[in-house]
């Protein structure tokens, strides 16, 4: 790979941010159609919340995937970069939600509408997986240090970004539309209009150069492992459980705030769909402008603190979450949401500058994407679905609040243990084991 020089710091901003808004407004632009319309389209039954159930099933089933595309993406980004395998999960998410836009539904194929859902949702959670590992150390690894918490949070924007888009374009569709007509072919035009959304974020992420902290690797020949993931499993497999233990918290608290609050708002609190879609779009705003000013305080006092801060609020908050939903009106529906919200970008902003402290260089992409991905199986993956199944076997929200605040003690302990990262020098981080980076990969290569 010829060395290129590094990108002006503010366009690998630009193209890592909007990549990743994409693929999330793609992503969660099917957790928000899982919640109000697949349910009738693609699973419909008698009883309206098992075709809920069943509908984030397939919602769950994305997420299984993230761990598998990490572990590719991760391979192919340690011994070839970052900023190609970009492109590549770009494009298979943008192509699969576009097909999803276009399916047939139960009413036309049966149970094959279902499994051609199921499947598209699968390609979206692989696209998914590698994504978010090169966007984060394509902007770590060419930022200043000093500012590293700050520039590495712009891409971690990209989510609440892409669940604004989403929610606004469902809310505008749901309000200049009738029911019906949302429900027949409305819901159409969010999942299409992808199409055009990659293609401007292909054009941008083109023009940025591979990760300088890459291409030092490569100027030193220090050399690749064959199998990246064996490699971080044998010298970093501690750093992949605190990463794994720090999602829990962030992950669950989430998905609960943003996607199961449509199924608990309109089903169990009796909101119009437009009034818990207004919340999330105002959280999701609020979220968007806070999250790097989380990741710049990460630079100044340190990611431990400003992580539990996040971690210790979210678990607090979950009691007076549901409540305030339940009081039916849409200011205090708006202000559980966008403190939650708030809080959780205490973790997520400095998420992606400590993830990337963790690893070595040519075992990074692998490592954040392992520790990362992973944990999605067991927090975000199914934290939807256990919200509906605990509100249906218990017809309270406070065994929800109980889930929530499980997690948060779980990534308290994860964050505790993994010391503070801040003033590393990810050129410089070695594996585990204490050996050079150049001779613990060289034994495994």
């Amino acid at each position: 790979m010829a060395n290129t020089p590094p990108t002006r710091i503010g366009k690998v901003v630009g193209a890592s941010l909007i990549g990743t808004t994409i693929e999330w407004y793609d992503f969660f632009l099917y957790g928000s159609a899982a919640a109000l319309v697949f349910n009738k389209l693609f699973f419909p039954t008698e009883d309206d919340l098992t075709g809920t159930l069943l509908s984030f099933l397939t919602y769950a089933v994305g997420f299984v995937a993230r761990p598998l595309g990490g572990l590719v993406f991760g391979h192919y980004g340690d011994r070839l970069g970052r900023k190609r395998l970009l492109v590549i999960s770009l494009l298979m998410m943008g192509g699969s939600t576009f097909l999803i836009g276009c399916l047939p539904t139960y009413a036309t194929l049966g149970t094959g509408a279902a499994l051609l859902l199921t499947a598209l949702r699968l390609v979206q959670g692989f696209a998914l997986g590698g994504e978010w590992g090169g966007a984060v150390l394509l902007v770590s690894e060419h930022g200043e240090p000093r500012n590293r918490g700050f520039w590495a949070s712009w891409p971690q924007a990209g989510a609440p970004g892409g669940n604004l888009i989403a929610t606004g374009v469902l809310a505008l569709l749901a309000a200049v539309q009738s029911d019906d007509a949302f429900l027949s072919w409305g819901w159409r035009i969010a999942f299409l209009l992808s199409g055009v959304l990659v293609l401007i974020g292909l054009w941008i992420r083109l023009t940025v150069a591979e990760s300088p902290v890459f291409q030092q690797a490569l100027q030193r020949q220090e050399p690749a492992p064959k199998a990246p993931v064996i490699a971080v499993l044998r010298h970093h497999w501690r750093d992949v459980l605190i990463a794994m233990g720090a999602r829990m918290a962030e992950n669950v608290s989430y998905y609960v705030i943003t996607a199961f609050v449509l199924v608990y708002g309109t089903e169990a609190a009796h909101l119009p769909k437009s009034t818990v879609l207004n919340a999330v779009l105002i959280g999701s705003a609020i979220h968007f402008v806070t999250i790097p000013l989380w990741g710049a305080l990460s630079d100044r006092i340190g990611r431990r603190p400003v992580y539990l801060l996040g971690t210790a609020g979210v678990g607090l908050w979950a009691f007076a979450f549901f409540p305030l939903i339940d009081t039916k009106s849409f200011a205090l529906v708006t202000v559980a949401v966008t403190v939650g919200l708030l809080l959780h970008g205490a973790m997520y902003g400095p998420q992606a500058a400590f993830f990337s402290e963790l690893f070595a260089t040519r075992m990074r992409y692998s490592g954040v994407s392992i520790g990362y991905q992973l944990a999605s199986i067991a927090a975000g993956g199914v934290a939807p679905l256990i919200a509906v199944a605990l509100l249906d076997a218990y017809g309270s929200s406070v065994p929800i609040s109980v889930y929530v605040v499980a997690a948060a003690i779980l990534t308290v302990i994860a964050v505790v243990a993994s010391g503070e990262t801040r003033d590393r020098d990810l050129s410089a981080i070695t594996p585990t084991s204490g050996a050079s980076p150049a001779a613990t990969i060289a034994k495994e290569a």
